[in-house]
């Protein structure tokens, strides 16, 4: 039977249909948002998964091509691995929702978000976080909490809830919101330098939106709910914790109390060893447990210290950053570097100029054709010192990537100000923390040690919270290092310049935050992003005045736009030909603007000059320096541009009579001629005879 229930969220129709389609899915459904469509399916495995320490939720966006009518590219065919907006949106959607799963549970869920249409004035990765959690909540999966997801724009200073694209395009804000009924689940952001209490206002603007959404799914789940089922909820053997406290309470507590992270994971190491020969053989079928025990001891005792003693494992205040050091100019050949220590974190970002043509081409559903701004983030096995094969970039990498990319992308100048494609690559060198809003800082030292005239420097830094277990006790935590964010409860980057908030991403362990929270990691984040971009300034305090030698030099033209035939001609003939003997890389736009690049600064005058000579208009009267490319009985043909050639009649060659062509010019001669004159087929007549008379005319006069 088909269900189907409706609301309107600004402005545009919110809708459910359920029961006719995916009959063997828990729960499958189409959810739409205007004409954008998401084809939901959730489903879970009957039993826990045997010999996991985690909950393996698994979520997938899919983009469908047809959903925005194009046919894949290439010769498959049909869409491979997810684009990494897909996987971005992936991520996004997974955030939200797995804090809020029961502690303990270990079956397999899997949640398929698939775009099947898309209007472009409604987002499908903002719908697809509202379709997982409302499939989520009418299925019999154990998940019951509603989550409802905005996007809040700025346009004219004014906030919009799921602006449309048209609004995207003028807003200075792009928001995302996820929240419960209580409290924000989720928070991701780029912004034009958004100043602190207008982020804030933002935020509370998009919680208030997200309520309408939670009702609907509260009003759905009343209607068509299934009834839910009693998960298996792990716990580890009692006998065994209890145990493994009295035998190793004490000592992990010294262990965890150890400032120096190297002593610290020593002492943890060798405690472990002692634990797993103590317990091994007593509880052999509950040794996957010790596991589990020993690292809820360990958390105990660091919730303990920061909560309780409010101290931090590395003795800092909590309003304190780990001790910082900038490096640029570190690596000969490349165009510009910048290396950025934060305590033990440390990122080397490598900046590479390249034409304009070399911009990004991108295949998806969204309206981004290209990117000429790219950052791309490496996390090997090495920064956190372990041995791991050295792969591709995995969804970490990728978020991580893309977060550094946001931060900066406002402070990147346009290409008419600066007309290079621009790709930052950061490289974890060590890791302890906060690597993505290190990246941030380490790309900025790039930017500028390349020449590139960014607005103004920009910082990141990540907070943390610790809270009591009825969170009525909130700590926000400064510049988090590792043992903080995976004990902790919070991870809340914030990046920005001295003007305002560049980007912003939420994670939480917990069932959401509190506005108190995020206004202090906001405000403390602001804080701790001014002090580190002083210590940057300190460093390199403007972009290079010029850039490396080593990067393309770059020239802009401007051409009739009609003219670009010309430039380019019949099959590419004509502008293949000026690349092959000049060397440069010329990038030519519809409106008639030519980019030129080469490393070589003659070849691009060379290039410009032979393009400006392909492109200038013949005009009546003027005097040329051409060159004969042919003779015949009547007259010689003179080129006196590129691909521009005259007539000069017989007549007109010389001031006296004139019986053979040759007795005057020959093929490859070099001679002055003036238009005569531009018939109605464009054809050009011309006379040397007249350039003669006027040269000796211009001799008198001086």
């Amino acid at each position: 039977m088909k269900n189907v229930l409706k609301t309107n969220i600004a402005g545009r129709e919110l809708k459910l249909e359920f029961g006719n389609i995916g009959m063997l899915s828990n729960l499958a459904a189409f959810i739409s948002y205007g004409d954008t469509v998401i084809l939901t399916n959730v489903n879970a495995s009957e039993k826990p998964r045997e010999g996991i320490d985690f909950f393996p939720l698994s979520v997938e966006y899919e983009e469908k091509l047809y959903s925005v009518g194009k046919i894949p590219g290439g010769f498959i065919k049909r869409e491979g691995r997810p684009s990494e907006n897909a996987i971005l949106h992936g991520r996004a959607v997974d955030r939200p929702l797995r804090p809020l799963f029961p502690k303990g549970y270990r079956n397999d869920v899997q949640v398929v978000c698939t775009v099947v249409s898309v209007e472009k004035d409604n987002l499908p990765e903002i719908l697809a976080i509202n379709a997982a959690s409302l499939a989520l909540c009418l299925s019999s999966i154990p998940f019951s909490t509603p989550v409802g997801a905005v996007q809040v724009g700025l346009v004219n200073g004014k906030f919009v809830i799921n602006p449309t694209s048209s609004e995207r395009e003028e807003s200075d804000l792009h928001l995302t919101v996820c929240a419960t009924k209580e409290r924000v689940m989720m928070i991701e952001a780029g912004g034009n330098e958004i100043p602190e209490d207008l982020m804030i206002e933002a935020i509370k603007f998009g919680f208030d939106a997200c309520q309408d959404i939670i009702k609907f799914q509260e009003e759905a789940v009343a209607k068509f709910g299934k009834e839910k089922i009693v998960p298996e909820l792990y716990e580890p053997n009692k006998d065994l914790e209890k145990e493994i406290t009295e035998f190793a309470g004490e000592m992990i507590k010294e262990a965890m109390w150890i400032m120096d992270k190297d002593e610290r994971n020593a002492a943890v190491d060798a405690l472990t060893e002692k634990v797993y020969a103590e317990f091994e053989e007593k509880y052999p079928d509950n040794v996957g447990d010790i596991k589990e025990i020993l690292y809820n001891l360990q958390k105990e005792v660091v919730r303990d210290m920061l909560l309780n003693h409010h101290r931090r494992p590395d003795g800092r205040a909590f309003d304190e950053i780990r001790p910082i050091s900038c490096e640029v100019g570190v690596l000969p050949r490349t165009h510009g570097t910048g290396i950025f220590t934060r305590g033990l974190t440390q990122v080397m970002t490598v900046a590479t100029l390249g034409a304009v043509g070399d911009i990004q081409i991108i295949d998806g559903i969204g309206e981004e054709e290209s990117k000429r701004y790219m950052h791309h983030y490496n996390f090997p096995g090495y920064s956190v010192g372990e041995v791991k094969p050295l792969r591709g970039p995995g969804r970490r990498e990728i978020g991580h990537g893309a977060l550094a990319e946001r931060a900066l992308e406002p402070l990147i100048p346009s290409e008419e100000e600066f007309p290079y494609t621009i790709r930052l690559v950061s490289e974890v060198l060590s890791s302890n923390g906060s690597t993505s809003q290190a990246a941030v800082c380490g790309s900025t030292l790039a930017l500028l040690d390349a020449g590139v005239p960014i607005k103004r420097p920009a910082a990141g830094i990540a907070m943390g919270l610790i809270t009591s277990e009825d969170l009525t006790r909130e700590e926000v935590l400064t510049d988090i290092q590792g043992i903080e964010d995976f004990f902790a409860d919070m991870d809340f980057k914030v990046a920005g310049t001295e003007e305002g908030i560049t980007s912003i991403q939420v994670d939480t362990k917990i069932k959401g935050l509190s506005f108190k929270v995020i206004n202090d990691a906001i405000y403390g984040a602001r804080k701790a992003r001014l002090e580190i971009i002083d210590k940057i300034k300190e460093c390199i305090p403007e972009p290079r005045k010029e850039i490396s030698k080593y990067a393309p030099k770059t020239s802009i033209i401007n051409i009739n736009p009609e003219k670009i035939r010309d430039v380019i001609g019949t099959g590419g003939k004509v502008i293949n030909k000026i690349i092959e003997e000049t060397g440069v890389k010329i990038d030519i736009k519809e409106d008639g603007t030519v980019f030129v690049s080469a490393t070589d600064h003659e070849g691009v005058n060379r290039a410009i000059s032979i393009i400006e000579g392909l492109t200038k208009e013949v005009k009546s009267g003027e005097i040329y320096l051409g060159k004969v490319i042919k003779t015949t009985p009547f007259g010689a043909f003179v080129e006196i541009l590129p691909n521009k050639e005259g007539l000069c009649h017989i007549s007109k060659l010389d001031k006296e009579r004139v019986n053979k062509v040759e007795d005057v010019v020959s093929i490859g001669d070099e001679i002055l001629v003036k238009v005569t004159d531009i018939d109605s087929q464009g054809r050009i007549n011309l006379s040397r005879k007249d350039a003669l008379l006027e040269q000796l005319k211009d001799d008198k006069d001086n």
